[in-house]
């Protein structure tokens, strides 16, 4: 059965947005496109309804309950104030333009985090093929000395000579974008942020992002409480 949990007290934040939602994803750790949305509701300060799907009765629910709330069958899905709201990144835009901020004030700022968002989700749908296949413990060693290692020195160089990059720890700077917390979950499900950010010595600018994201209040007290599942 699918587990249902309600999390935080309402606040300004979700007048904002206009009430609690609610997410339908896995019962995968902390980990995964849909934690990237649970990750800036945590830091915004939203109380959310979490209902959380086995792998073992997805397969059975994707046929009646989400593919009612979604033809596609793909999760995450929220549900807000009877609304649906569909596609992961199309989400995080949407509820980051409801709050004003997770976004960039500028066009340049804007433009600059749509695109460091679009490497880190070419980066991930390399990382699931690879993961996720059964050939895994081939297809996955492959992918750490390779697609991976080219997706860190990509992002590690933009992040060093970017001018808006350069004025702080974040993508556009000392503003957070929902960009920074696409590219801080990729980091994490790929275990690169765990075991003293070893995984990431050889990337300093991109570890100072995850000491950033993982540094703010909110984030730092969803890593310490029972919500984060590892």
């Amino acid at each position: 059965m699918p587990s249902t949990k309600k999390t935080g007290t309402p606040g300004p934040a979700n007048d904002k947005i206009g009430g609690v939602p609610e997410i339908h994803y896995f019962d995968f750790q902390s980990r995964g496109r849909g934690q990237v949305v649970r990750l800036m509701w945590e830091d915004a300060g939203i109380a959310y309804t979490d209902t959380r799907y086995s792998f073992v009765e997805y397969p059975e629910i994707k046929k009646t309950k989400i593919s009612e709330l979604n033809p596609t069958g793909n999760i995450p899905i929220i549900e807000l104030n009877g609304k649906i709201l569909t596609q992961s990144y199309a989400i995080l835009r949407h509820f980051a333009r409801q709050l004003g901020q997770y976004e960039g004030e500028t066009e340049d700022e804007m433009y600059w985090s749509d695109a460091m968002c679009d490497i880190a989700i070419d980066w991930r749908t390399l990382f699931i093929v690879a993961f996720f296949n059964d050939n895994k413990d081939k297809t996955y060693p492959e992918h750490q000395k390779g697609d991976r290692n080219r997706f860190l020195g990509a992002l590690e160089t933009h992040l060093k000579s970017n001018n808006l990059s350069r004025q702080g720890p974040f993508v556009i700077g000392k503003n957070i974008t929902y960009a920074d917390l696409v590219i801080y979950q990729v980091c994490h499900d790929e275990n690169l942020t765990q075991d003293g950010r070893g995984g990431l010595k050889d990337y300093p600018r991109l570890k100072q992002l995850v000491d950033g994201v993982e540094s703010r209040p909110n984030v730092a007290a969803f890593l310490k409480s029972d919500r984060y599942l590892g």
